[in-house]
């Protein structure tokens, strides 16, 4: 029973309908604790949309965040205020008259504050929100909570984070805690709606090291607006008031770095449960691999051209210099071949030109850089159409080696892709072998009178262009492949 109950309160559904039930509660009355239940039902699902969006292109992703977010602001500033207001009483000392000024100047705000919130409570969409309710959850049932590609996104975040603590410990100014925040944050969020294993042993201390910094944000924003506000008396009244902040703030900066220093550090403790370094790649390219199956119509037909593209590029890479074959231009090339059709979900026309925009577009995740996404974007471009030339848009800027190395694998790419013109499947291995100054293929399940032939001729162009030799292509005799031998 308490398993279900865990379950559902984990779940999308759950927070898009506490969203509305937070909503009416709120609306009788601003109270602190309405406003704080409704901005968590609201940041859930946010940071749930924003986790998803990662992997799934679906733009309602990004229009339910759009619309939650808005009015999570709105009640951000008027919790704010609430803050404030508690943080005054905890600081104030018996007899101190700048407490009732301080407090006074909140009020005013909070009244001020509230009609802002009840404006945008009135601008919330909740009809749109109810559809969403219905469809997002079914839409989030195909993602399997704790797979490597949501650790591997945690990772990202855990590695975003502690280049953020790094950072802050040295500079410590109050910008960098800020920033270290909203990085923790979003760490947390990842391991919170996708990694119920991890959250089960960890959300204790997450909880505790956000609240800190939560503390000495608040903290940060009291002296700011006290400092604005013109309450103080004297000077010494306002020294008074910002050695109290001060020492507030300095004693939960304290307890963070007794938490988060050292080998035994939470840090190591949580990137101990995230992927090791050998797992990065796959679980990138597994979450590349994911992004594009939602978009490719049909990507039975990417997987089967990759693996040929990939079988072309080994018998190639044997007829090269060593130094003309690296794994970095193999995984490029995979990469191209799986996402090299996404730009079909948007018009089949022009649709290669579609595929580079959309891969260009993409943040690289953890283990790839923007230099080889963007790489692997320029050959998915080049696998039909013109031919990559100096003197076109896309190459423009690159040196004479980058765009030989594009050619290299468009040209690998367009074969493969001509291989499976039929989106068949028919042509299920490739083995290529240099002879008397020709590149020969040896196709296992083509035929020279088949109607694919003629666009397999048509697309070996380049790479004859590429390597400066005729490339030859012959069937592959089944009996013979099975048995181990070439056909050559």
């Amino acid at each position: 029973m308490a398993t279900k109950l865990v379950k559902k309160k984990s779940s999308l559904a759950f927070w898009m309908q506490r969203v509305i039930e937070e909503c009416d509660r709120v609306s009788v009355a601003f109270a602190p604790d309405a406003v704080h239940d409704l901005r968590v039902a609201l940041r859930r699902c946010c940071s749930i949309a924003d986790g998803v969006r990662t992997i799934d292109p679906d733009p309602t992703w990004r229009a339910m965040k759009k619309l939650g977010k808005g009015l999570f602001r709105k009640l951000g500033e008027l919790r704010d205020v609430h803050v404030m207001q508690d943080w005054i009483h905890h600081l104030d000392r018996q007899g101190d008259p700048v407490t009732g000024t301080l407090l006074q100047f909140v009020a005013a705000r909070e009244t001020q504050q509230q009609q802002e919130a009840l404006q945008a409570l009135h601008e919330f969409d909740r009809k749109q929100w109810e559809r969403w309710s219905r469809s997002l959850p079914r839409r989030m049932a195909r993602f399997r909570q704790g797979s490597l590609v949501f650790r591997h996104l945690a990772l990202e975040r855990w590695t975003e984070a502690y280049r953020l603590h790094r950072q802050t410990l040295r500079s410590a100014s109050q910008v960098g805690f800020h920033r270290l925040r909203i990085g923790l944050k979003r760490f947390r969020y990842i391991v919170e709606n996708f990694l119920p294993l991890q959250h089960a042993a960890w959300s204790d201390d997450l909880k505790q090291v956000q609240d800190l910094l939560g503390e000495v944000h608040d903290l940060d924003v009291l002296g700011s607006v006290a400092a604005r506000a013109s309450v103080f008396p004297d000077a010494e009244a306002r020294s008074r008031w910002q050695q109290r902040i001060h020492e507030e703030r300095a004693q939960r900066i304290e307890a963070y770095r007794k938490k988060m220093m050292g080998k035994d550090s939470l840090w190591q403790v949580w990137r101990a449960g995230l992927p090791n370094p050998k797992e990065i790649k796959s679980a990138a390219l597994l979450r590349l691999k994911l992004w594009a199956s939602l978009l490719d119509p049909d990507f039975k037909h990417s997987m089967h051209v990759s693996r040929l593209a990939l079988q072309l590029y080994d018998g190639l890479a044997t007829n090269e210099k060593p130094s003309e074959s690296r794994p970095r231009d193999r995984a490029i090339l995979g990469i191209a071949a799986l996402l090299h059709d996404v730009g079909r979900s948007k018009d089949e026309k022009g649709h290669h030109k579609t595929s580079y925009r959309m891969i260009r577009r993409l943040s690289p995740p953890l283990g790839w850089s923007g230099q080889d996404l963007l790489t692997a974007g320029v050959v998915a471009r080049y696998h039909r159409g013109a031919l990559p030339g100096a003197g076109q848009k896309v190459v423009q800027g690159l040196s004479l080696s980058q765009r030989k190395d594009i050619s290299r694998l468009a040209g690998i790419l367009r074969l493969a892709n001509a291989f499976d013109a039929s989106r068949d499947g028919r042509i299920e291995r490739l083995e290529v072998k240099s002879q008397n100054g020709f590149l020969l293929i040896a196709a296992q399940g083509y035929s020279p009178r088949d109607r694919n032939a003629e666009t397999i001729a048509a697309a070996r162009h380049l790479l004859e262009t590429v390597y400066r030799r005729p490339v030859m292509v012959r069937p592959m005799r089944v009996a013979r492949a099975k048995a181990g031998a070439k056909d050559f």
